[in-house]
């Protein structure tokens, strides 16, 4: 499934509002950095980001429906993977390219690591 496949319904400045939206929480970036080394279950996401199920779940769902990632059921388990990995990836290469032309500090990876350790994750 294509990133806007999911975003049909939406007209195309509501549809990128969701899309920004869902990219402007650094938890959802770190989720889809995870995510981008191959599909994990829930309980591995829950794992890896020390928060609550409930929290990573919710997550997920803005995530999903905004088209960034897909789901595959497997008996109990919700196996989440990215649904486009290279144009995601590409977007986000534009939004630091974006970020250091305009003077920005710090670009989407840097700002991610710098919240990461703010957490005390390393």
């Amino acid at each position: 499934m294509a990133m806007n496949d999911s975003m049909a319904d939406l007209d195309g400045r509501g549809a990128s509002a969701a899309l920004f939206h869902a990219l402007a929480e650094p938890t959802r970036l770190s989720l889809l950095d995870h995510l981008s080394s191959g599909e994990h279950r829930v309980r591995d996401l829950v794992d890896h980001m020390h928060l609550a199920q409930s929290t990573v779940s919710k997550h997920l769902a803005c995530l999903r429906d905004c088209g960034l990632v897909t789901v595959r059921l497997e008996g109990r388990a919700s196996w989440f993977s990215l649904a486009d990995p290279e144009r995601l990836a590409g977007l986000l290469e534009r939004a630091d390219e974006l970020l250091t032309a305009s003077g920005a500090v710090l670009s989407l990876r840097e700002h991610e690591e710098r919240d990461r350790l703010a957490a005390g994750e390393s």
